[in-house]
């Protein structure tokens, strides 16, 4: 019989869970399914494909691996309604670890992302009003509470995107303990970081099948110089960071705080906009047992 997972990076989206997926994968005696999203509790097509499906993805890991994959749709509230109940039919034990950014930073990387994936085509001091799940998936106490009602609070793991930059080795080793490993973790300073936004290309079906097709793969690389190839990556990348008015980040501003405040009153400590960056260096969240 499959491996059920032991633990499940949920999100937030944008907030470096691919790069936190591969640290966990170098660790000895961890296992972390090659798909690094399969989306199997949140998605109704892969739901569909049945729990064989999904367990599959650990038929690989060792009877004493520890299990885990990584899926940002688990926290899309309200994308995705059904997630937690499948989770909890099938993976009552499991732990979850939840990765946090400063909310405009993660809705700005968000924007980048579905602009690639030609989701999103207007400015983005329009899409903050066409498409509310970017403001959505920052509101991180409403993507949590349903964890909370669902499962105990100490199954889940508040994570700062900030301080696993700035504290990479100890926030793995936190990470870790949590999940119930026993050796020592190790951060891989080698590994780059994965899916860098600014980099992002928008999504086009011809010049992938240009790209990736093996032998056309290789007669680019021996007769086009690089520099020819990178420049012309330009007309498909983001030519600079999006920016958001000073009206439209006072109004972000607004609705991120009051998120933030209940977010602080959990972990025990004061947040806010102007201050999250720099407490997210400082501080290994941890939930406030005094006011859950």
């Amino acid at each position: 019989m499959n491996k059920l997972p032991d633990f499940i990076i949920i999100g937030a989206m944008k907030c470096a869970t691919s790069s936190l997926h591969e640290q966990l994968a170098q660790q000895p005696g961890i296992f972390m399914s090659e798909l690094k999203e399969p989306n199997f509790f949140s998605n109704d097509e892969q739901y569909a494909k049945g729990m064989d499906w999904y367990l599959s993805h650990f038929q690989d890991a060792s009877p004493n691996d520890l299990c885990g994959e990584s899926s940002t749709h688990y926290t899309k509230l309200p994308t995705y309604p059904q997630t937690i109940e499948r989770l909890q039919k099938y993976l009552p034990q499991a732990k979850f670890i939840y990765v946090m950014r400063h909310p405009i930073d993660r809705l700005i990387s968000q924007y980048i992302h579905e602009w690639s994936q030609r989701v999103i085509s207007v400015d983005i001091n329009q899409a903050i009003y066409q498409h509310p799940e970017l403001i959505e998936y920052s509101l991180y106490t409403k993507q949590l509470t349903p964890y909370f009602e669902a499962f105990e609070q100490e199954k889940v793991l508040p994570v700062f995107f900030e301080g696993m930059l700035t504290n990479s080795q100890e926030e793995l080793e936190r990470i870790c303990q949590f999940i119930g490993y026993k050796s020592q973790a190790k951060w891989d300073n080698e590994l780059a970081a994965s899916n860098v936004s600014n980099q992002r290309m928008i999504k086009s079906k011809w010049r992938d099948l240009l790209v990736e097709t093996p032998g056309l793969k290789q007669l680019r690389r021996w007769f086009i110089p690089k520099g020819f190839r990178d420049w012309v990556k330009t007309f498909w990348t983001i030519k600079q960071k999006p920016e958001l008015s000073s009206e439209n980040i006072h109004y972000l501003e607004n609705i991120f705080n009051e998120d933030l405040a209940i977010l602080g009153n959990w972990l025990g400590i004061e947040l806010s906009c102007n201050n999250f960056k720099q407490t997210a260096k400082q501080v290994s969240p941890n939930w406030n047992q005094a006011k859950k």
